[in-house]
């Protein structure tokens, strides 16, 4: 069982809240271990869904009948997998407002649940995400398993990491997106996963893909859609606030797992000195960016830096801090180009390259050079951004 850092019993205190992830991060694992199985509501039992599926208001009479077994429990009412019957969010609403009781309500669809034309409780609900295990939460950490197989649990913890892989793609996203309708011709929504892992962390060109799978461009925009919205991959967009350079106006694409992209791919194996180890080196460190800021509920863009003249930094977190990313061994002047341009905006407050190189230092343009270890235990103490 692995610690998670996502801090949700403090977060039931404070307020109901969509708890939102992929399939197979651990929700409802992370949930019953924090709350129990008391008050938790399964939509995915049968007998329960088709109770409420005929009579939604039937939710109140199971909810009144945990409150009566249990009256000295006075935590979250749990509801899991919502987006079966995003119609219980009316009945959730009133309970709300009437009765104070606090909600915890998991899904893996945010589409589902804006295209349903529910309501979605009116900022009566914060929305709290779960990501694929994040550094701080796996002892003795293997950076290079970590770049080739990536962080869902039951991959982490597996001894057949490919077989999980394997199972996760067909068992759970794919027919996740079939089952929910998401698309009409499956067979190019294939075709288009396939090739869209090739852009993962790369500029999105939707003209390319089109060509590649054959679907028209409106389809493939719609199809990255979907894939955000099922929190299968984000979108990274340009930061737009450099007055000297012109930047590029185009989003960088994500898968939300390396091991996943990885797959889809069809990398086995990821050598050291190689551009599919840099990319991956690069994506890890998004994500402990996005999983970082979303946790400790900095509400801090990350975004991207790139110029028409192809300077480029990786990530910048609002106007605060740019992270360059190499997989290098060795920091020499070229690596460091990119953010010397930007700190000439004079806009953005720290800098760092974050590499292999255990020798650190700092130029005087400001730019910190840090080891990639030393940084992201800044990152989780708090020292890089709070």
């Amino acid at each position: 069982m692995y610690i998670r850092v996502c801090d949700l019993k403090t977060l039931s205190l404070k307020k109901s809240f969509f708890f939102l992830g992929p399939r197979s991060t651990g929700k409802s694992t992370l949930l019953k271990k924090l709350f129990g199985t008391d008050r938790y509501i399964n939509l995915l039992k049968s007998d329960i869904f088709l109770r409420l599926s005929e009579r939604p208001a039937a939710i109140r009479e199971i909810i009144k009948e945990i409150v009566e077994h249990n009256p000295k429990d006075d935590g979250p009412v749990i509801i899991d997998e919502i987006q079966k019957l995003p119609i219980l969010l009316d009945e959730v609403h009133e309970l709300i407002e009437s009765q104070k009781i606090n909600f915890i309500l998991t899904g893996s669809s945010a589409r589902k649940l804006r295209r349903s034309g529910v309501n979605l409780l009116g900022g009566r609900a914060w929305q709290v995400d779960l990501f694929p295990l994040v550094y701080p939460e796996i002892p003795q950490f293997n950076l290079e398993k970590f770049l080739l197989y990536g962080g869902l649990p039951q991959v982490c913890a597996s001894q057949f990491p490919e077989e999980e892989l394997d199972a996760y793609i067909n068992t759970y996203l794919k027919e996740e997106i079939k089952e929910e309708a998401l698309v009409q011709n499956f067979v190019n929504f294939s075709r288009f996963l396939k090739i869209s892992a090739l852009s993962n962390a790369k500029q999105i060109n939707y003209s390319n893909i089109s060509q590649e799978t054959g679907v028209p461009v409106t389809t493939v925009r719609a199809y990255f859609e979907i894939l955000s919205d099922t929190f299968v991959a984000f979108i990274l967009e340009p930061w737009n606030e450099s007055k000297k350079r012109k930047a590029v106006s185009s989003a960088k694409f994500y898968f939300f797992d390396i091991g996943v992209a990885n797959y889809l791919n069809g990398r086995k194996v990821i050598n050291r000195n190689s551009d599919d180890f840099g990319e991956a080196f690069e994506h890890w460190v998004a994500m402990e960016l996005r999983a970082y800021l979303s946790y400790k509920r900095i509400k801090e863009p990350l975004t991207y830096w790139r110029t028409t003249s192809k300077e480029e930094v990786d990530f910048i977190i609002g106007n605060r801090v740019a992270i360059e990313v190499k997989a290098t061994t060795k920091v020499i002047e070229k690596h460091l180009k990119s953010l010397k341009r930007l700190s000439q905006e004079g806009i953005i407050q720290s800098l760092f390259l974050v590499s292999f190189d255990e020798i650190e230092r700092k130029t005087s343009d400001g730019i910190r050079t840090i080891y990639w270890k030393n940084f992201i235990n800044d990152l989780w103490c708090g020292k890089i951004i709070a």
